[in-house]
């Protein structure tokens, strides 16, 4: 006799995500526009969230439609949340719920911990923790509702292991995995799942900036930096934004509906601790 409170096992589709909306933060490049590309292929409806309304029409113009679904765009800044959040609200009133939703948010400036002020962990925690918790308010009745709901953070593997020079970053990434954690804990019994995917480093605009940094600080130059970081990485390499995405919609997927309250390091094995 089949257990009604385990979902059966749904066959294997070339759009695993077809009938789905998904809502991406940072959407206009690097992990985000990744994850927006490889979802929309996977026949999911994607929503982009970024500051820049031209990139942002040509990321939605460029997205696939394999099962002719429509994509759309949300333009604003988490540093000025309440237009935004307006936004997806209507978004919410005028086409349904999401379904799944990425939270991707740039990281804070580099620098040490103890010369941070005030006002950079605040505005870190307000970018990251209290946006993404004032997003679940508006879309969690709608995934209650539908019984199905995907929460997908994209922290850092900080989480695990704190990075040098990164010390708000560090503060905050951890705080985001807790949130996850316990929001995960209070949503299962709805079918909503809350996972973190955790990248090392990744080929973006911000690992550029990081290793220009580190260059700066420390007299060396960037083509050193990048070599010291190489060899930190058993895999040789850093990883592409598409391997990141690649972790978020099997996250977003039927396939992971049991795996929730984790994180996923996806970094070549730069990480060192065991869980």
């Amino acid at each position: 006799m089949t257990n009604p409170s385990i979902p059966e096992a749904q066959p294997t589709s070339n759009l695993p995500l077809i009938g789905r909306r998904a809502l991406v933060g940072g959407a206009s490049k690097g992990i985000g526009r990744a994850c927006a590309e490889l979802l929309a292929q996977q026949g999911a409806s994607v929503t982009l969230l970024a500051r820049s309304a031209d990139v942002l029409e040509a990321v939605v113009g460029g997205l696939s439609r394999p099962c002719g679904q429509t994509h759309h765009a949300i333009v604003g800044d988490v540093g000025n949340p309440q237009q935004v959040l307006e936004a997806v609200h209507n978004a919410v009133e005028n086409s349904g719920p999401f379904h799944i939703v990425v939270n991707n948010v740039a990281g804070p400036p580099g620098g040490k911990l103890v010369n941070s002020t005030i006002g950079q962990l605040q505005e870190a925690f307000g970018n990251h923790i209290l946006f993404a918790h004032q997003l679940m308010q508006i879309v969690i009745h709608g995934m209650q509702k539908e019984g199905h709901g995907r929460f997908i953070n994209i922290i850092s593997t900080s989480v695990k292991q704190p990075l040098d020079g990164l010390g708000v970053s560090n503060t905050i990434r951890g705080a985001m995995a807790s949130w996850a954690k316990t929001l995960a804990n209070e949503v299962a019994s709805s079918g909503i799942t809350v996972n973190n995917v955790l990248p090392g480093a990744t080929e973006t605009e911000r690992l550029k900036a990081i290793i220009e940094q580190k260059a700066v600080t420390g007299g060396r130059s960037v083509e050193e930096v990048r070599a010291e970081m190489l060899r930190e990485i058993p895999a040789g390499r850093f990883a592409s934004a598409s391997e990141i995405a690649s972790a978020v919609c099997f996250l977003a997927s039927d396939a992971a509906a049991y795996i929730n309250g984790t994180s996923i390091i996806v970094d070549g094995g730069r990480t060192r601790t065991l869980s």
